[in-house]
């Protein structure tokens, strides 16, 4: 069961915007050689390297089928 509550299409395309910004600066971080902070259990976690790198490539083909399924219409 999925408890994601349901999303207006004006919330999907802001839902969206956000993914995909996260999504850029995770792999220009990664580019850069930089790091990133994220939450994991409340705790602060430093994700860098090979580990941002796979980070930011999941990402950004989450939201490439995320686009994909819109342009779908499903």
């Amino acid at each position: 069961m999925n408890n994601q509550p349901v999303l207006s299409a004006e919330g999907q395309m802001v839902s969206k915007a956000l993914q995909q910004a996260v999504a850029n600066a995770l792999d220009k971080k990664w580019r850069l050689g930089q790091y990133a902070v994220i939450s994991v259990d409340n705790q602060p976690v430093i994700i860098e390297g090979e580990a941002l790198k796979a980070m930011a490539g999941k990402a950004l083909n989450v939201t490439k089928q995320q686009e994909k399924s819109l342009n779908n219409g499903t």
